[in-house]
């Protein structure tokens, strides 16, 4: 999103017109749009309680399953606009940084609330714990992680777990742990009061994770998600290059023992396919925990290259999965394949939600996976088997020359894409009619049959595309409305495919806008890019930005919303509610409200959990592309955002955690 300033320029014209000539609900008439989206009716309070969810914030997702819900209600419909900020913190993670390292950064860190004090990691994995009321440093430990790396998927931290030691003598140093892990790939273990290392874990306190084989440059291999914790033991995953060669690290996960980091087991997602030539299949994102049965539950994503599979016919078992793990030894439990031979990389970017839906009365444990793709499938966390109906549907062939397409790819039946997945060229957006024909001219050039149309060397449509759907900030779940929310980005991509190059140079007429992968090892090279208008915008009509309210029970969506204005983006802060691509998720309160930031404007937004309509909105210093979080301190609730910004995006970077709560 971010444009030249001839480009700039032109944009503000283009809009400046759209918004005089049109006005603000007429635009969305000439689009064919409403500013509901969709109303198909409102979701059911079908229990008065939370079922025992949401009475703290003791892990990344608000518990081990991420629900992202509080029990909290001092904040409610009916006051939430008089919210303000209660304090503010810095950290100085970017204080003296050149601008390449600015360049690479993305504050996507939520809090947790423990021991008293409410900690977070910085995007260069600072660890510092605040006090709750005031925003107060307490204490920081810095791993000193090397600020002159490229990493493959930026400098970034999302958060850190908590563990408790049964065993250990009450107020014993390290009897209560915050585990960590790295952009260079250690695992930290410190003590929860103090902030100090536990020496007894690992080599005095850290426990370095090693790639399957040699890594190409120090960034390539890192772990940007908090760890889970099963019993007595740690478990991660890690973030890798995408890409870049068809013989890539894999994409194994590890467990350590929390006292002594002594490793309990591994877990390699490609294991399931011993036949093949690849890499990765790698847990990026959040993993999911459900104590109660012991299990850890994996969001998976492709093998290597994304863009090939002719190295690795078959299904490729466990990668694009929901893999549920016997948390003691690492044995699959079940599994649940939602990309059959993924070959447009649409891994499963989000954490499993360990939900529980009423219907008819009784209490039903499910899993809801959220994906790129704009689909959301529920399973049973027993066997992993359909909760809501899911079927197998023909989809587009005709893949380059080796390639081995699946014929079939499973759709849920009830809930339809939440955002859509296919664009006629009649249809592609402009301001003016300039750009629209450049983006209808655009688009007739591109192979586009729909989701799953496969990549070729003509070019292919991708919608949505690569970033979603759903990405990395997962979804939040209200146990007393069965109501699943999820925002979604409605962006598409063009992508091609290039015979027998491993060089950008010898790919002819390569825009300097498009991304290069050389796919080392397949007989294909690939490029990529945001289908964009000479404006700078999106060819997709708007809104760009989606949220929705999903019934787990029945499957419907109950509403859709625009989710994002253009302030933050066009010249003048001309604030057109267009919508905007999203990084970053809700979290909702038991005051009905649901809190999300995630949108390229810089704002966290209040909203109403039965409609999805806005209530209220909260200025921040920088862009809020982190998940947000609620406690109670002291009888006063807070809601709680890291706002740092996300470079790659183009938003605004900063350093801040911002604590709003009603005035005192």
């Amino acid at each position: 999103m971010n444009i030249s300033p001839v480009r700039a320029a032109l944009l503000m014209l283009g809009l400046f017109l759209a918004a005089s000539f049109l006005g603000g609900s007429a635009i969305w008439s000439v689009l064919g749009l409403t500013d509901d989206l969709a109303i198909e009716g409102r979701a059911q309070i079908v229990r008065p309680d939370s079922g025992g969810v949401g009475a703290d914030w003791q892990a990344y997702g608000g518990d081990s399953g991420g629900n992202r819900y509080v029990a909290a209600r001092n904040i409610d419909k009916d006051n939430v606009a008089r919210l303000e900020i209660a304090w503010v913190h810095q950290s100085g993670a970017l204080n003296g940084l050149g601008e390449k390292a600015l360049s690479r950064t993305a504050l996507q860190s939520t809090p947790i609330l423990v021991e008293g004090l409410l900690v977070y990691c910085t995007q260069f994995n600072q660890v510092i714990a605040l006090d709750p009321g005031t925003g107060a440093e307490k204490w920081r430990f810095d791993p000193e992680v090397p600020t002159d790396r490229r990493p493959a998927n930026q400098y970034t931290c999302r958060g850190v777990s908590y563990w408790q030691d049964s065993a250990a003598p009450p107020g014993a140093k390290c009897a209560s742990r915050l585990f960590t892990a790295t952009i260079d790939a250690r695992m930290i273990a410190l003590d929860a009061r103090s902030g100090k290392l536990c020496e007894d874990f690992g080599e005095d306190g850290t426990k370095h994770i090693r790639p399957s084989i040699s890594l190409r440059w120090p960034g390539e291999f890192q772990v940007t998600s908090a760890p889970a914790i099963v019993g007595d033991i740690v478990v991660n995953g890690t973030s890798i290059g995408d890409n870049l060669r068809t013989d890539a690290p894999r994409g194994t996960v590890f467990a350590f023992d929390a006292r002594t980091g002594e490793a309990k087991w591994i877990f390699d997602p490609l294991s399931g396919s011993p036949n093949i030539r690849a890499g990765h299949g790698n847990v990026w994102s959040s993993i999911a925990v459900d104590k109660e049965r012991g299990l850890v539950i994996l969001p998976t994503s492709s093998p290597s290259p994304d863009y090939y599979g002719g190295n690795r016919p078959g299904d490729n078992l466990y990668a694009n999965s929901v893999v549920a793990l016997d948390g003691e030894n690492g044995t699959v439990a079940w599994h649940f394949q939602t990309v059959h031979h993924d070959v447009w990389d649409y891994d499963l970017p989000a954490q499993p939600g360990l939900y529980q839906v009423w219907r008819d009365g009784e209490a039903h444990d499910v899993v809801a996976q959220v994906t790129k793709t704009g689909l959301v499938f529920v399973l049973d966390r027993d066997t992993g088997k359909p909760f809501l109906p899911i079927e197998e549907r023909p989809v587009p062939q005709g893949g380059v020359a080796g390639e081995r397409l699946s014929p079939t790819q499973p759709f849920p039946v009830r809930t339809p894409p939440v955002v859509p997945d296919r664009l006629d060229p009649a249809d592609s957006f402009g301001v003016t009619l300039w750009d629209k024909l450049a983006c209808k001219s655009k688009l007739e050039k591109l192979r586009g049959e729909g989701l799953f149309t496969p990549p070729t060397i003509a070019g292919t449509l991708s919608l949505p595309f690569t970033g979603g759907g759903a990405n990395w900030g997962s979804a939040a779940y209200d146990p007393r409305r069965n109501l699943l929310v999820i925002n979604m980005n409605n962006i598409a991509s063009h992508m091609t495919m290039h015979r027998d190059t491993n060089e950008r140079e010898q790919v002819d007429a390569i825009s300097d806008d498009d991304e290069f992968a050389p796919m080392e090892g397949a007989p294909y090279a690939m490029t990529r890019a945001t289908l964009l208008s000479p404006l700078g915008l999106p060819c997709s009509a708007p809104p760009w930005g989606v949220l929705a309210g999903v019934d787990l029970d029945s499957g419907r969506i109950v509403w859709r919303q625009t989710l994002g204005t253009t302030e933050d983006l066009a010249p003048g802060g001309l604030a057109l509610k267009l919508g905007t691509p999203s990084f970053g998720g809700p979290m909702i309160t038991a005051g009905g409200l649901i809190f999300i930031g995630a949108a390229m404007d810089d704002y966290l937004r209040g909203i109403d959990v039965d409609t999805g309509k806005e209530l209220w909105k909260g200025r921040l210093p920088a862009g809020g592309q982190a998940t947000p979080m609620s406690y109670v301190w002291k009888g006063r609730q807070y809601v709680v955002i890291a706002a740092g910004g996300h470079a790659r995006i183009g938003s605004k970077l900063g350093d801040h955690i911002v604590a709003f709560a009603l005035p005192q």
